[in-house]
């Protein structure tokens, strides 16, 4: 290379013009920073000519070191010109690319269809937490206690012999109804209680038209110092007149549950059948202890219906089966 100052500048005038030429000409930020390197980076085509500078006398150095800054910072200057150009350029190209053109039809989903059994469950949690009433909810696995010795059903009664269900070991089964959750919420809290508990529940029955080995449950329980068979039987009517319409005939008939006492069947008359929906009672005195509650201070009530029977009724439909089949030419008309 030549270490004339002349030629030195002559080389660096050139090498200005034909960066600054290329620069204007690229159109990508990748192009842009391989030319960078290219003229400006430690192994580039500016420090090759200024190696040349070692051989220049002194008085010639600063002469040929000015020109060469001059050029260096022309050629920054045009490459962060050109970069800002092309930066905003591709911002510009990707908002024009995910413009949405409200003009154009939107592509329709088809909106799934809320099962009837979750349907039914909302429906009735709706009018007992409009009555005041909490959510409460338990394990699907229960002990012995929890399910039955806490809600006066003994290992020798024989209601037990209505509820069969699935042991596992260890002394756990699963829950045959969602009792169990009234036991758990009161042991940890004191009067007043007013709690609504939905939930499966496991029964080992034979599967038929009206009958399934998993089922869902919805249960209230009313706990208070002065209760009395007439605020449940209030509180009943209340619910199915809200469920069934105002119209609604609605009798009690008397029954028995290990868990109340007294205990009733409810029937209501509907399309000019009398139909069993639900059973009720007043809280037992022996439930009341086992959870810690003193039965001269306080009284309750609760109550327990089937969401599949409410469902088939309301819905007219012929076999619990089909609540559990998946099909979606019978799901979709719901």
């Amino acid at each position: 290379m030549s270490t004339s100052p002349n030629q030195l500048e002559t080389q660096l005038k050139e090498l200005q013009q034909q960066a600054l030429d290329l620069i204007g000409a690229l159109t990508n930020l990748e192009e842009l920073e391989q030319l960078r390197v290219k003229y400006l980076g430690k192994k580039g085509d500016l420090s090759q000519i200024l190696r040349g500078m070692g051989k220049l006398s002194p008085e010639e150095r600063p002469i040929v070191g000015t020109l060469a800054n001059e050029v260096k910072e022309k050629i920054q200057n045009q490459l962060d010109s050109r970069r800002q150009t092309l930066q905003q350029a591709e911002i510009e190209a990707q908002l024009q690319a995910e413009t949405l053109d409200v003009t154009m039809p939107g592509v329709s989903r088809p909106l799934g269809h809320i099962h009837p059994l979750n349907g039914m469950v909302d429906r009735i949690l709706d009018v007992f937490v409009g009555l005041g009433y909490t959510v409460a909810s338990g394990p699907h696995i229960e002990t012995d206690y929890y399910n039955f010795e806490a809600l006066n059903t003994p290992a020798d009664h024989p209601a037990r012999d209505m509820q069969d269900t699935f042991y596992l070991p260890g002394g756990h089964l699963l829950r045959t109804h969602t009792s169990s959750v009234q036991i758990r919420h009161m042991e940890n809290r004191e009067p007043p209680i007013r709690i609504v508990a939905p939930g499966r529940c496991y029964r080992r029955d034979t599967v038929d038209a009206t009958h399934s080995a998993t089922f869902h449950q919805i249960e209230i329980l009313a706990v208070d110092k002065g209760l009395q068979f007439t605020d449940l039987k209030g509180t009943i009517k209340e619910f199915l007149r809200r469920i069934f319409g105002d119209d609604i005939t609605v009798q009690f008939r008397a029954s028995y549950f290990p868990f109340t006492e007294p205990s009733a069947e409810v029937d209501v008359q509907w399309k000019g059948k009398w139909l069993e929906v639900m059973g009720c009672g007043m809280v037992d005195p022996n439930v009341l202890k086992a959870v810690g509650y003193d039965p001269e201070i306080y009284t309750g009530f609760a109550a327990g219906l089937g969401v599949e029977r409410f469902a088939m009724v309301l819905h007219q439909i012929d076999d619990i089966r089909r609540l559990y089949a998946s099909d979606l030419r019978f799901l979709q008309q719901f």
